[in-house]
This record gives structure tokens, C-alpha cells and sequence, in this order.
């Protein structure tokens, strides 16, 4: 399965990080040269088996995509033991980027620019009828050219999926994920507002289930829609948050989805518009 030099008989160049249960090298193809990023995911335990899972989800939705704003996945490998899978690994894009919680955008034009890139993303993920389902600044790539790529799409599902158990991040989740509900573009839209909320704000908004240390330790379930409180709109928060790019992030993180805008397309579109009015010089 994997060497000292190779994984999967590619050559590995680098270690470049590492998540639950998985690691990400830098690799070559020693026949084409090409490099590549892999994801490797050891099964050491029974629990470990969701993470093999995710991996497989992420190349079934990834291996239907095709964008420049997605991280494109190339190729699925599943390693087996006695005919049992033990562990996966998936051949990736290499993108030489820093994600968008560790690398700050100078203005918020800029910043409306990244959004808007997500948007577009995300909108063709909806085209083909899949949603992204955990978008937050450490799932967004951002290279020194200020080009986008949406990583991590091991949530990912079909547009109307009911998850049996809770995904996503706490902090960032819209209220149908935390009560189970089907997963729409909506619930896409309600991420990507609380994404932009925390890159501006650099604060999360109330939502339906909290990060762990902002509740009562007891607390282990799901608030209701009515007892989330509604953020404080950005541009209270920071004046020089401009009124109308503050309302586009309110209306994305409605807690009904049918109050949010109507599509990702419609979302991008606004963005678009708010970055010119944001580069357009005052008279």
C-alpha cells in the first residue's frame, strides 16, 4: 500500500498536512511527471470507517465536477486486506494555496472577489445537482493569484439528501443541517453567509448548533430556528462594512431557506455587483 517513498506507486515529494485520520502529501506520477495532491485514510479502527467513507463521498461528487473554482479529483484507489478495504487513497489537483482563515483579504472588494468565486463554484456543484454542504473559510483555497478552489467535498450529497446524523460545522451550519432536514442549495447559501459574516466580522454568527465553547457544557443538541437569535449585522459590527455588502450576507443566512436569495447563480450575481461598487471610486 504505501512505502517510505510511495503511496499507491506515486512518488511522494512532500508532507503538506494532515486531517481527521488522513494525510496530504505533494506526489509524482513517475511516469507522466505529473504532480498531484494525494489523501491517504488508514483505517486503524471500526470508527475510522466514516472517514473512508468521506473520502469515497468526496471523489463520487468531486469525480462529477468540473470547474475552476472546485478542486478537481482525479482518481479513487482502495487498498484491501483480505478482501476487506483498509484504506483509501484519492489522487487530487495540487493547488499552492492558503485557505481563507489563515490569509485575511486586504479590503473587503477583495474579499467580495473570493466570495464571488465561491459562489460560482458552488452554483455549478447545484447545476449538477450535488451541494457542498460545509463551506467555512478552512475549506476555501485561495493561491497567491487570488484564484478560488472549494476543497473538501467528503459531505457533499445529492440536493435533497436527509443526513441520518448531524455534518457539518458547528458555527457555521445552516438550522436544516442541526435538525436533519434535507440539505438544498439553500443550505449552501446559509454557509457561505456565515463564511463571509467570520471573514469580515472575524466572529461566527448565532446558528442552531454553536461551537462547543460557546454553550453550556451540557448542551448536546440542536437549538430551535425561533431561539437563534439573529446576528448583528455586520456593518454594526464594523462601520466600514458597506450597508449594501452587509444586507447580502443577512439575507444569506436567513434561518428559513425560503427567505434566503433564491439560487447560488442569484448569489453571485450580487456579488459581482457589490465588488464593482466597492472598486468604484466615490465622485
Amino acid at each position: 500500500m504505501s512505502h517510505q517513498n510511495q503511496i499507491a506507486g506515486y512518488r511522494i515529494l512532500a508532507r503538506i498536512g494532515n486531517g481527521a485520520a488522513s494525510e496530504l502529501y505533494a506526489v509524482q506520477d513517475r511516469k507522466t511527471k505529473q504532480v498531484w495532491a494525494l489523501k491517504h485514510v488508514i483505517k486503524q479502527v471500526e470508527k475510522d470507517q466514516r472517514f473512508l467513507d468521506q473520502v469515497k463521498q468526496e471523489f463520487l461528487v468531486g469525480s462529477k465536477l468540473k470547474h475552476a473554482n472546485i478542486r478537481a479529483i482525479q482518481r479513487l484507489i482502495k487498498h484491501r486486506k483480505m478482501f476487506k478495504v483498509v484504506g483509501v487513497t484519492l489522487l487530487m489537483e495540487l493547488v499552492d494555496g492558503t485557505t481563507l482563515d489563515q490569509n485575511r483579504p486586504p479590503t473587503h472588494a477583495h474579499a467580495v472577489r473570493l466570495f464571488h468565486q465561491v459562489a460560482l463554484g458552488l452554483a455549478h456543484m447545484h447545476a449538477h445537482g450535488y451541494v457542498h454542504a460545509d463551506i467555512k473559510p478552512s475549506n476555501i483555497l485561495v493561491t497567491d493569484r487570488d484564484e478560488v478552489k472549494i476543497i473538501d467535498l467528503g459531505q457533499g450529497c445529492r440536493t435533497g439528501t436527509v443526513k441520518k446524523r448531524i455534518q457539518g460545522t458547528p458555527g457555521y451550519m445552516a438550522p436544516e443541517q442541526a435538525h436533519r432536514q434535507a440539505i438544498t442549495p439553500k443550505t449552501d447559501i446559509y454557509n457561505l453567509g456565515a463564511t463571509m459574516y467570520w471573514v469580515l466580522v472575524r466572529e461566527v454568527i448565532p446558528t442552531a448548533l454553536p461551537p462547543k465553547d460557546e454553550v453550556d457544557s451540557l448542551f448536546t443538541g440542536a437549538l430551535d430556528a425561533d431561539m437563534v437569535k439573529p446576528p448583528t449585522p455586520p456593518n454594526e459590527k464594523d462601520p466600514a462594512i458597506h450597508p449594501i455588502l452587509s444586507k447580502q450576507i443577512l439575507d444569506c443566512v436567513q434561518l428559513h431557506p425560503d427567505d434566503r436569495p433564491e439560487s447560488m447563480a442569484v448569489v453571485a450575481n450580487r456579488l459581482e455587483l457589490v465588488a464593482e461598487l466597492l472598486e468604484t471610486p466615490p465622485k
